[in-house]
């Protein structure tokens, strides 16, 4: 099986820098081009100036982002704003939030997790990566010898197993880093280089699955590293750095993780709608902020999908669920009735609309708000995908419908740094 393995982190030095919230930043993937902006003008040592440098007219093979944001890198670590810790721990890493008015902590932790064939590995994943996107964060890792941000991974624990060690052994010690960010996310994280726990989280996490929630791209990134690694190599271990990856664990049976639904916005609709009819019966809403709502009820016994053009919104509701076999012909039974396919089988192939031209979104109000200003013809709001449903259609084999699930909150980057070299 995969297990875990304690690191010595590279992390921010709290001596250097009194105002952690300025330097952490969310993961690359997540960074809109406003955003890359704000966090590089925030502070010149966050850490977006390594993880997702700026590209520039005049860069070539001698000159470009990954060898800035190796030398950036390195000038950290040599004037200590970077440090790296002295003996091999495990960190244990609480985010504690509010949504909707509930509160929320999810605990986990980051390690190393290591990597083998895929052939013989527990590692399961759930989406689809790109080539641009894989080279782009391979290059990266070529040129640091390091993982910048974890990979997120469920595991099963359903008698709380790691949560009980970490409140009689952890919570009462004061946290390395205590952190809020601008979704007023708290960011707790302990480091733990006790053996005897240590070795008692990984026999928890024995020969079960670990499903990959967040992260595909860094997950393939680190087997394609130690792919290039390992041809390198005349001799081989298995204990080689390249053998890991830094990774986030978290309970996937625990109440507190939370995914959100990826709402789908669509700039033009090339045909007429009046089709839906067909398969799905039509509710009209009074007010578009009940929609959530009506939508998640509906959907504990049906398959539903909310949709709001400049008319309204409007709540369709699958007429029939035999429908979904007579027209969906590819996957599992659970992938044909994610509502992310029954969008796309019933509703966007039938119109013409490419995954291309819809913009995704886990904000409903950005939903309503891109319609209401003409910026949109119309938008579909869905309910969230069930973490069962994930680890079925993972175990299957298969791959999910692009941008189906959004675990919240993200893992911050600049926490820990896994050094390679």
């Amino acid at each position: 099986m995969a297990g875990i393995k304690p690191f010595k982190a590279v992390y921010y030095n709290s001596k250097k820098i009194k105002d952690l919230s300025k330097v952490v930043c969310p993961p690359y993937d997540v960074i809109s081009p406003e955003e890359q902006e704000y966090y590089h003008n925030l502070s010149p040592q966050n850490f977006i100036h390594i993880d997702l440098a700026k590209d520039k007219p005049s860069d070539n093979k001698t000159n470009n982002k990954y060898i800035r944001a190796r030398r950036i890198y390195e000038d950290w670590l040599k004037k200590g704003v970077l440090m790296q810790d002295e003996a091999p721990c495990i960190y244990f890493y609480k985010q504690e939030y509010k949504i909707q008015g509930q509160n929320y902590s999810r605990l986990g932790f980051i390690s190393l997790m290591e990597l083998e064939d895929e052939k013989d590995s527990k590692i399961v994943p759930h989406e689809n990566t790109h080539a641009h996107a894989v080279e782009d964060r391979l290059n990266l890792c070529k040129s640091l010898h390091s993982n910048l941000s974890c990979i997120f991974v469920c595991f099963s624990d359903k008698q709380k197993k790691v949560e009980k060690n970490f409140n009689k052994h952890v919570m009462t010690n004061n946290p390395l880093f205590d952190i809020e960010d601008n979704d007023k996310v708290r960011h707790k994280l302990w480091r733990v280089d006790d053996p005897i726990l240590i070795n008692e989280i990984n026999a928890s996490l024995s020969d079960q699955h670990l499903f990959i929630a967040d992260g595909h791209h860094r997950y393939k990134v680190a087997m394609e590293y130690r792919r290039f690694k390992m041809g390198r190599k005349k001799t081989l271990t298995g204990n080689e750095p390249f053998n890991y990856v830094m990774t986030y664990f978290t309970n996937m049976d625990s109440r507190d993780l939370l995914i959100l639904p990826m709402h789908r916005i669509v700039k033009q609709i090339p045909k007429d709608l009046d089709f839906l009819e067909e398969f799905f019966r039509i509710d009209r809403v009074k007010s578009r902020d009940d929609l959530h709502i009506l939508l998640a009820r509906a959907g504990h016994n049906e398959h539903a999908l909310g949709f709001y053009t400049r008319d309204g919104a409007k709540l369709l509701r699958l007429k029939n669920k035999q429908l979904i076999d007579e027209h969906v012909k590819e996957g599992s039974s659970e992938y044909k009735r994610l509502d992310a396919t029954i969008l796309k089988y019933f509703v966007f192939d039938r119109v013409g609309i490419e995954s291309s031209s819809v913009i995704y979104t886990k904000d409903m109000k950005e939903a309503f708000s891109m319609v209401d200003n003409f910026e949109a013809e119309a938008s579909f709001i869905l309910n969230p995908v069930k973490i069962t449903q994930l680890k079925t259609i993972a175990l299957n084999g298969e791959k999910m419908p692009p941008k189906t699930t959004y675990f919240y909150p993200k893992v911050l980057s600049g926490l820990t740094v896994y050094k390679m070299d």
